[in-house]
């Protein structure tokens, strides 16, 4: 008999609203995460006792640890404190370096991990990956997903701007990235997984075509739900493709060339811009343009502190940061035939095409 269905990993909650982090204890217990609030509650520097304050009432059982995340030793170092407390389930509270720190040290032992985000920088919401620092790179480990997503728009709205229009960025790149997907497909083959790529688009239609800015919850909504969503496209795919594409190369190599030029999302934005770009699909570059224009992200290499001459160094290095990935740098040879004057001279056209 023919397979009619297929199981998809999901969380079981997904809950955006106002005041989730004060709200936590009841929602852990409505979405049957911890009927009694017996969990670890982790959370970042800077505003963790703010927040410790604010889930006392209603998780009077929680064993709060306080964690510098971000790295893996960090990760390593708070899995041991996980190892031998008997808990429901881990919440990791704060923005993506904590969630991703949470991720790592839950899934090494096994403990159900639950993702309170405080901000919306990228799609670790709730994806099946953490990306931590170690040995001078930032390196992405596979992790379990979140047993539920809860995302407080009080704390996004009183965070930095800059970490929310990041998450637009990221948002926006996976038009790029499910191009390259399905330009591998095309050229060599590589299976490719339809639920995952409309999961990836669709997340970023939703913003392209909102009319809306970070200070509308509905275009923040709009975020956090694209954000979730490529997030969890790469749980169904078993892989970072519906993701990650020739603008997170561009990504990658830029942390290793010349590190400290932006956040993850504008660098993954502009790359997704840039290879649009190469990929010569003119009404997807303007329409990509434009929207990264409206909310003041980057689009040329200047914006992020580069000149021209160190985006041609990190473009011609962006294919060796995955070797084993096909997207529009591999199909025009760039850093291999792509002769560095033609490469010169696609950037500059790039430039100018921004700039018109």
């Amino acid at each position: 008999m023919p397979l009619l269905t297929r199981s998809v990993q999901a969380p079981l909650t997904i809950d955006v609203r106002r005041g989730a982090v004060a709200s936590l204890g009841k929602l852990l217990a409505d979405g049957r995460v911890s009927a009694g609030g017996d969990v670890a509650v982790v959370v970042g520097p800077g505003q963790g006792e703010k927040i410790v304050e604010l889930i006392a009432p209603t998780l009077k059982n929680a064993q709060i640890l306080h964690v510098a995340g971000g790295t893996l030793e960090s990760a390593l170092e708070l899995g041991a404190q996980l190892r031998n407390r008997s808990v429901d389930a881990v919440v990791g509270i704060g923005g993506g370096k904590t969630i991703d720190t949470t991720k790592y040290a839950a899934s090494r032992y096994g403990l159900p991990m639950v993702t309170v985000a405080t901000s919306l920088a990228n799609d670790g919401i709730a994806s099946p990956t953490a990306t931590l620092d170690h040995d001078g790179a930032r390196p992405s480990y596979g992790v379990h997903i979140p047993l539920a997503v809860f995302i407080d728009l009080d704390f996004v709205e009183s965070g930095s701007d800059s970490q929310t229009k990041a998450g637009i960025g990221d948002v926006i790149c996976k038009i790029s990235a499910v191009a390259d997907w399905e330009l591998s497909a095309r050229e060599t083959g590589e299976p490719i997984d339809g639920l995952a790529v409309a999961m990836a688009r669709s997340s970023a239609e939703a913003l392209i075509n909102h009319p809306g800015s970070i200070a509308d919850d509905d275009y923040l909504i709009t975020l956090a739900e694209g954000l979730i969503m490529a997030g969890l496209s790469m749980a169904v795919a078993g892989t970072s493709r519906p993701a990650s594409g020739g603008c997170h190369e561009i990504m990658h190599a830029m942390n290793i060339l010349r590190p400290g030029h932006g956040s993850h999302g504008e660098q993954v934005g502009l790359g997704g811009l840039f290879c649009t770009y190469l990929r010569g699909d003119k009404p997807r570059f303007a329409q990509m343009s434009a929207v990264l224009n409206r909310h003041g992200l980057p689009r040329l290499p200047a914006d992020l502190g580069l000149s021209l001459d160190d985006f041609l160094e990190v473009v011609a290095y962006a294919p060796k940061t995955r070797p084993e990935r096909y997207t529009i740098l591999e199909h025009l040879g760039v850093g291999t035939t792509m002769a560095e004057s033609e490469l010169r001279a696609r950037v500059e056209d790039y430039i100018d095409a921004v700039r018109s």
